[in-house]
């Protein structure tokens, strides 16, 4: 019986988690799936695996949330780790939850590529931006538009890619640059390159209506110190602490394996009392 009862609390009190949660959706867009990008910041290497590093934790994240997610576009590093990373992601508030995310990401470690095994600090960025559908009209004139194809990155030998299927999209009037590689179909190429371009134009509005007065991708202009919304510690500690909302925790495996809950509802319970404040 004391097992059952056990049993029966902890569902209570995931319910009420759950409902509580649903009360902290409350912009518009929340409930839309989500385009995410991964950028590393300046420092080659040790940045371009940090942010290999978080594209995993986002990709685990969506596991376990039950999300559905895509590789739109890729682009790895020289050595190790990724240039650029874009993802779509497919689930209930899936926006809602990663528009938390966007910031600049910290990682103090002891670097794995230092034979001097030497202390490094590395920054990424991270951004979410909500997936326009049909039902939202983003007017883009195709006299916007520069549509450039190029040959995709890969593997060699028989997976070598022959034909020009990779495509690049420029929005003339913005500077926005989007691109996918990852299908062997240019016209399929194409198609995710325009889903992300019409989620990031859609954002950069939503930024405008709010009367913010930087755009999108001024903020993505230092990734570095200062800027950051959360560090992750692995040495001579370990820590991973949000410098928004104050919450950390000593687990960071966890954290990096996705467990991204706690410091999640904790910004959406700070947006909705500063929403309060207004």
């Amino acid at each position: 019986m004391a097992a059952e009862a056990l049993q029966v609390l902890e569902n209570l009190e995931r319910s009420l988690n759950d409902a509580e949660m649903q009360t902290l959706y409350d912009e518009e867009d929340d409930v839309r799936n989500a385009i995410l990008t991964v950028h590393p910041g300046a420092g080659g290497t040790e940045s371009q695996d940090w942010a290999q590093m978080l594209l995993r934790m986002y990709l685990r994240y969506a596991e376990r949330k039950g999300y559905k997610t895509e590789v739109l576009d890729m682009l790895p590093g020289e050595e190790a780790g990724l240039k650029s990373a874009t993802v779509r992601v497919e689930g209930e508030n899936a926006f809602g939850n990663l528009s938390q995310e966007s910031g600049v990401h910290r990682l103090v470690r002891i670097s794995p590529f230092d034979a001097n095994k030497r202390r490094h600090t590395s920054f990424a960025a991270v951004f979410a931006y909500p997936e326009v559908d049909e039902e939202i009209e983003i007017a883009v004139s195709p006299d916007e538009l520069r549509i450039d194809t190029y040959r995709a990155g890969g593997r060699g030998g028989q997976h070598v890619n022959v034909t020009d299927s990779a495509v690049r999209i420029t929005h003339l009037p913005t500077g926005i640059v989007v691109q996918c590689q990852n299908e062997r179909s240019q016209h399929k190429n194409k198609a995710a390159a325009m889903k992300v371009l019409l989620a990031r134009l859609y954002e950069l509005e939503r930024k405008r209506k709010r009367e913010k007065i930087e755009k999108i991708e001024d903020a993505k202009s230092e990734i570095a110190w200062g800027n950051q919304i959360r560090s992750y510690v692995l040495h001579p500690y370990r820590l991973a602490k949000d410098l928004r909302t104050r919450v950390e925790t000593s687990d960071v495996e966890s954290v990096l394996d996705g467990a991204l809950d706690e410091f999640i509802k904790a910004s959406l319970v700070q947006r909705k009392a500063a929403r309060k404040t207004e």
